[in-house]
């Protein structure tokens, strides 16, 4: 009985960090500090782990530079194939995946601000519990973001439930009583 209590538990923690990896993957946009992983199954020299630079280009064998900021997984992996298909490969079978999230950081009211690494299902409340918690001064109500995909930079003022994305600049205000 508690053998199968086991394996459900397990198998529902499963499925749930599945479901956030897949919603987090799925329109997540690449962006310069991720760490990727390029898989051509059956072609180990096609494949390859890189950071992401500044240029946002990513140097790849057989096809040069290929721009790979601002595009989802799913975009790159079809950029890949549809390089590869024909001229070098017949069937050619691309997996790409994030290895390592960009940062966030988290400044103001915190007890050691800095930037940390992003984990998928991250909100700002776990974001402070990286950066060692709140300070004793810290105001749950003026919390703002600005995040690393918005043109404009705006601070946008946010819960402490918010989620976080990869890039993001959290700053927790002080409050004044």
């Amino acid at each position: 009985m508690i053998n199968k209590l086991l394996k459900t538990f397990w198998f529902l923690v499963l499925t749930s960090w599945l479901s956030v990896q897949a919603q987090s993957a799925g329109d997540y946009q690449l962006g310069s500090g991720d760490t990727i992983k390029i898989t051509v199954f059956g072609q180990a020299d096609l494949s390859i782990e890189t950071l992401l630079d500044d240029s946002g280009k990513i140097e790849y064998p057989f096809l040069g530079q290929i721009q790979a900021t601002g595009k989802t997984l799913t975009q790159l992996q079809q950029d890949i194939l549809a390089g590869l298909k024909g001229d070098y490969l017949v069937n050619p079978n691309v997996s790409v995946t994030i290895i390592e999230y960009r940062p966030f950081f988290i400044d103001g009211e915190v007890k050691q601000p800095g930037g940390y690494p992003f984990q998928p299902g991250l909100t700002v409340s776990k974001a402070a519990a990286l950066a060692g918690g709140f300070t004793e001064r810290a105001s749950l109500s003026k919390i703002f973001i600005v995040r690393s995909n918005d043109p404009e930079q705006a601070s946008v003022n946010v819960t402490a439930n918010a989620l976080v994305q990869p890039g993001d600049i959290i700053t927790v205000r002080q409050s004044y009583f």
